[in-house]
């Protein structure tokens, strides 16, 4: 590759050489852009966020971290990819009270062959965490005040709603903008860090009284159709927008011509329920445009930025029969969840005390998981203002020839974008179109899950089109992780990518390699999700739960091994994923 600046790596620490895509590679599951790391995460963004929360919440020594206050030893890059510390994740395991490096090991990992086994050191422990740990864990199982996740819901909103005609602004205002939120992203994602940690004690709990009382199976039944799973909303959203397509005639005839150009017949329509639709889309785009695929990172698309991505979602939707709305799935999931609940409260009677730990635990696990879920659709919606911000940018940096589109701007780092709104920058064009090639072979790497000591040069990756598996037959059964109960037979559609979900059809088993929000339209039309890699709180089972739709992850190489178009089955409750026939 040609020699190109680039996103330095994070330094290697022998201390903590354990580092894994999991659960990270839902955050950033590209290589984060130049602009996209510097307005968000580094230089006290959203790494130094999770080093607050590590700090004042969780009881990290600040003194054990890197010394570099824009650091944090949780969370960095490694060959242009989004790493999470597997070492410092079990250390803290090891420090808090009823929790282990095995419960973490369980939590990010499933049964995933490669992961080294936990040896404790001397430093792994320290007194003053595991105190602090002790009155954080009274906040999760005691009062679970969630005044400071509203206020920053708020504040999130607030920054929306005040959005500036970008147009009016110069250059130079368009990036002080984009600057400006970078504090904002670091305070919101301290507390989604925060949530984060707090939604795994619940749930913990109360698979092990599940697992003591002889019914470990009804964990899974005890945080399904949860309410108020931000993720989640938009699938309402768009379900609601499908029968105002499947409805109407006029509708239907301009999604029936493809989504190619659908937008502009929308628009062009003289039909009152194209204008209708329009409306309550633009109403949605409001609401929910931040999302779409790696919303994280500031190049990438979103359903404001690219609203074809979410009329696509839709389009599949339509196609489903009024029965299968996710309100009804969601509705047998809570009866189904207060049945069981009542069941072990039963089983419970005779022990005040473990029964006193269920309740609370239900509690908590209602409060925080989908406090997890909120914790990100804030910051997102505070990084899609500084999206939009560097786009209008973006645009007339296209109107002026230097670039070719207007994401890549993103190409520039922080001293070059101050530079170009300057008018100092020279040579733009050459500049950003190296940096697109370098990040073009960076996508061609398959980043290894796991990293175990020091990180081998990314020049050494096995490329993703060399990564084979041998393809499934009938009778063959791929063993995942039960991620939502319940069974589901159909035809697989494995889908690689959330902006082309065409191949979808209702019934259809959805195969996809991790999912985040971009992907959680394709859930309602499916009958069941089986995803590569997964763990107990990733976003695919999160969702899916909230849904009612059978999940499976952790089932590794499925997108390789399931032929597309094969019939299979999917168990939620074993994790078995059965090719029952090929195509």
């Amino acid at each position: 590759m040609e020699a190109v600046r680039w996103i330095e790596d994070q330094p290697y620490n022998p201390k903590a050489s354990f580092w894994t895509r999991a659960n990270v590679g839902e955050v950033l599951p590209e290589p984060p852009s130049p602009a996209g790391w510097d307005l968000v995460f580094a230089n006290g963004g959203t790494v130094a966020g999770w080093r607050d929360c590590a700090v004042n919440r969780l009881g990290v020594g600040d003194e054990e971290l890197d010394p570099d206050p824009n650091r944090c030893d949780f969370i960095g890059l490694i060959g242009g990819y989004g790493y999470l510390n597997a070492t410092w994740i079990r250390v803290w395991g090891e420090r808090t009270p009823g929790m282990s490096a095995a419960a973490i090991d369980a939590a990010y990992f499933g049964d995933h062959p490669d992961v080294p086994p936990y040896v404790k050191e001397p430093w792994h422990e320290n007194p003053a965490t595991t105190a602090v740990m002790e009155k954080w864990l009274a906040w999760v199982m005691g009062d679970m005040d969630q005044s400071e996740l509203e206020a920053d819901r708020q504040l999130a909103y607030e920054i929306r709603r005040s959005r500036p005609n970008l147009a009016e602004l110069t250059d130079r205002q368009l990036l002080e903008r984009a600057i400006s939120l970078r504090p904002i992203c670091r305070r919101l994602f301290d507390q989604h860090i925060n949530q984060s940690g707090a939604s795994s004690i619940g749930p913990g709990a109360i698979a092990a009284i599940c697992a003591a009382i002889g019914r470990p199976a009804d964990a899974m039944r005890l945080i399904a159709g949860l309410g108020g799973v931000d993720s989640a909303a938009p699938s309402y959203a768009m379900w609601d927008l499908s029968r105002m397509v499947r409805n109407s005639p006029a509708l239907t005839a301009l999604f029936d011509a493809g989504p190619s150009g659908l937008m502009e017949r929308l628009k062009a329509s003289d039909e009152p329920d194209a204008r209708e639709f329009l409306a309550k889309f633009d109403e949605f785009l409001a609401e929910y445009g931040s999302r779409g695929p790696n919303e994280w990172d500031l190049m990438a698309e979103t359903w404001e930025t690219n609203p074809d991505i979410a009329l696509a979602a839709i389009d599949r939707m339509r196609l489903g029969d009024d029965d299968a709305s996710p309100r009804n799935k969601n509705a047998a999931r809570v009866a189904e969840r207060e049945k069981v609940r009542a069941e072990i409260r039963e089983a419970l009677a005779g022990d005040p005390a473990t029964l006193a730990q269920f309740d609370t635990a239900m509690k908590s696990a209602l409060t925080f998981v989908p406090g997890r879920e909120r914790s990100k659709t804030n910051i997102v919606r505070v990084i899609e203002e500084s999206r939009v911000a560097m786009r209008e940018l973006g645009q007339r940096a296209v109107e002026r020839g230097h670039i070719d589109h207007p994401r890549d701007i993103c190409f520039l780092f922080q001293d070059e974008l101050e530079a170009y709104v300057d008018g100092r920058l020279e040579g733009v064009h050459e500049l950003v179109e190296a940096r697109k090639r370098h990040y073009d072979w960076l996508q061609s790497l398959e980043p290894p899950f796991i990293i175990n000591g020091p990180p081998p040069a990314n020049t050494t990756w096995k490329r993703k089109a060399d990564h084979t598996a041998a393809k499934a037959g009938p009778g063959d059964v791929i063993q995942g992780l039960p991620g939502c109960p319940g069974k589901a037979r159909g035809t697989a559609r494995v889908v690689l990518d959330p902006l082309d979900p065409t191949v979808l059809e209702p019934g259809d088993i959805l195969v996809a390699p991790m999912t985040d929000p971009a992907w959680t339209p394709l859930f309602v039309p499916a009958a069941a999700v089986v995803v590569d890699v997964g763990a107990t709180l990733s976003h695919a089972i999160i969702v899916s739960r909230e849904l009612g739709i059978p999940c499976v992850v952790s089932a590794t190489d499925a997108t390789r091994r399931i032929p597309d178009g094969a019939t299979i089955e999917v168990d939620g409750d074993t994790g078995a994923v059965t090719v029952i026939s090929l195509p």
